[in-house]
């Protein structure tokens, strides 16, 4: 009776421990799709703002480009900036391009955030869509920046990267609260208790941006940051672009396809963190 009592207690260990183990795996591939996600979302709106650029000349007048970042109604700035763009983001793809494309692109979104949207934000200090604007690209920045690692990056800029993304997280947060109903509105009719589902994510982007920003359970919060986004992309973003909701000129919109593909990224990148959190688990063990 004791032998088959203990057979039985190292075949339930086993069993625990397989279990565990096969979720490890999964999550890991999982997490893996992190960087190819970020960079193919940062590619696709590259290719967006090149597209708007085209579009603005062909028509023969100017027009202001509803792409991130909203850049001046400059076609050529427009093509320089999506070339540039899709370039750095095609190379996060390759290990050797990886770390350079990285700051590249981080410089280029924190450059332009600073330029074009901190002034335009000035000026409407109440307005949540500005708010928006500066933190969205912002928070992209960050990503770019810390996707290399801790140890490829200086210490100095790391940490910066980690408080700005904590305070553009923070930021989202408190605004689904602010602005409660009306996120509420946007949500599509199939979707039950509204109000509880913004203010359920309002407290999620608030805990991981305190869980990265302070390096506390950071592999979780950014899991639980990249998932948010994850099904933010198929349940809203996806079909509107689809016209599965019926939203008059939605499948034709250029600021439906950038908030696709911005929530994307905000998918990705967040993976991406979360699956370093886990290599220097694994170091550690």
């Amino acid at each position: 009776m004791e032998t088959d009592a203990r057979l039985h207690g190292v075949n339930s260990s086993d069993a625990i421990s397989a279990v565990g183990s096969g979720l490890e795996r999964a999550m890991d591939a999982a997490l893996r799709l992190g960087l190819p996600v970020f960079a193919l979302a940062n590619i696709a709106l590259g290719v967006e703002t090149l597209v708007g650029a085209h579009f603005s000349v062909g028509s023969g007048r100017y027009v202001v480009i509803p792409i991130l970042p909203f850049l001046p109604p400059i076609p050529w700035l427009a093509y320089v900036f999506g070339v540039i763009w899709v370039a750095c983001s095609a190379g996060l793809l390759f290990r050797g391009s990886m770390r350079t494309a990285a700051m590249a692109l981080g410089s280029l979104l924190f450059v332009s955030t600073l330029v074009l949207e901190v002034p335009r934000y000035a000026t409407e200090l109440g307005n949540m869509g500005s708010r928006t604007g500066v933190f969205e690209p912002l928070a992209m920045a960050t990503l770019a920046w810390l996707l290399p690692g801790p140890g490829t990056i200086p210490g100095w800029l790391v940490r910066l990267s980690r408080y700005l993304l904590m305070l553009a997280l923070v930021v989202f947060g408190v605004d689904h609260f602010l602005g409660l109903a009306f996120i509420a509105s946007l949500l599509p009719n199939w979707i039950p208790w509204h109000l509880f589902w913004v203010a359920f994510f309002g407290a999620g982007f608030i805990a991981a941006g305190l869980s990265i920003g302070f390096d506390f359970l950071e592999r979780w919060g950014a899991t639980g940051l990249g998932l948010m986004f994850a099904i933010w992309v198929f349940t809203l973003h996806l079909p509107r672009v689809l016209g599965l909701y019926g939203i008059p000129g939605a499948p034709h919109s250029p600021a439906e396809w950038s908030s696709l593909f911005i929530a994307v990224a905000l998918w990705g990148g967040p993976w991406v963190l979360a699956r370093q959190g886990r290599s220097d688990l694994v170091a550690g063990e």
